[in-house]
């Protein structure tokens, strides 16, 4: 069986690392079959695929191997990390879409790393929001463009984590969050667009977007595996199914909360209002931070509205 990892879409093209060379190439380019278009099949940057040579001596993707996650907006599979950019700025990011985006991101199975951007706007947001997301058990890192702070600690990160694996990563951000300069100063090989040319590309209606996959191994310039998914255009990530977990999902999706909720004497807690509920003690005490929470609250009562099939 051929099979490999596809790293570029385009146009019906798709650009495929190859598993094991064959005849000497490494990349290949291909087709899906014909019967994709009939079935709605859709490749995505990262699928995992199974090829087939034509009698040509071309090749054509016979199939896709089984998913771990799969977003719309950018197209993209398999994502194992996703770096959250919050900004530092004024009025402060919406700390309930951050912890929705968290959310997503733990139900789907991708590991959140957070980024705090622009620390020389306001340092003390910057140290609060670490602690916050410190707290709660993430990996956390405090950046600014103007010093180069975190950078390096970021590249370190990265390099441990590529390791032992091939890990395909991804930045996503709120408006403003400085994720493209970021990028540009951990690998300035990418010279991503910023700033008031980078949003207007980002607004544009007609402007193709493309999900890459570029090596970790040459852009950390060392020997390790795993993939960086340039993401132009796109601010937050949409996952497939976006918000559709059910309610019963929901805690498992917040670590934080997560991880006492068996200490809870309700066996049916909401973990949002009872009285000698594990979690609420603990929002009380400090152990659990407030803002989460709330963010974990305000989840509750949307999915609680949700009809069953629209779950």
């Amino acid at each position: 069986m051929i099979t490999g990892l596809v790293t570029k879409c385009q146009g019906g093209l798709y650009t495929v690392l190859l598993d094991e060379k064959i005849e000497g190439e490494e990349i290949v380019t291909v087709r899906g079959r014909g019967a994709f278009r009939h079935e709605k099949i859709v490749l995505l940057s990262g699928d995992r695929v199974e090829l087939e040579k034509n009698p040509d001596g071309s090749f054509f993707c016979k199939g896709i191997l089984e998913r771990k996650n799969a977003l719309i907006r950018p197209p993209l599979a398999n994502l194992d990390y996703i770096f959250v950019v919050i900004p530092c700025k004024k009025p402060m990011s919406s700390l309930e879409i951050i912890d929705k985006m968290i959310a997503i991101a733990e139900y789907n199975k991708i590991e959140p790393v957070i980024i705090i951007s622009k620390s020389d706007i306001d340092g003390d947001f910057a140290k609060n929001m670490y602690s916050i997301y410190k707290n709660s058990g993430f990996s956390v890192f405090i950046t600014s463009s103007q010093s180069n702070e975190g950078v390096e600690d970021i590249i370190k990160f990265l390099g441990e984590i590529t390791k032992e694996k091939s890990p395909i990563c991804a930045f996503a951000g709120v408006s403003g969050a400085g994720k493209s300069t970021l990028l540009n100063a951990l690998f300035p090989t990418l010279k991503l667009e910023t700033g008031a040319l980078s949003e207007k590309i980002e607004r544009g209606k007609n402007t193709t977007r493309t999900t890459e996959l570029f090596a970790l191994k040459e852009l950390l310039k060392n020997k390790n595996g795993g993939y960086l998914a340039d993401t132009p255009g796109f601010s937050l990530l949409d996952f497939e199914r976006f918000d559709f977990f059910s309610l019963s999902d929901l805690l498992s999706t917040f670590r934080d909360l997560n991880s006492v909720s068996e200490q809870c004497k309700y066996t049916k807690c909401s973990h949002t209002k009872e009285q000698g509920c594990a979690i609420l003690q603990r929002v009380e005490s400090g152990e659990i931070e407030k803002s989460r929470h709330q963010s974990y609250v305000a989840l509750y009562e949307v999915l609680k509205k949700k009809p069953n099939w629209k779950k």
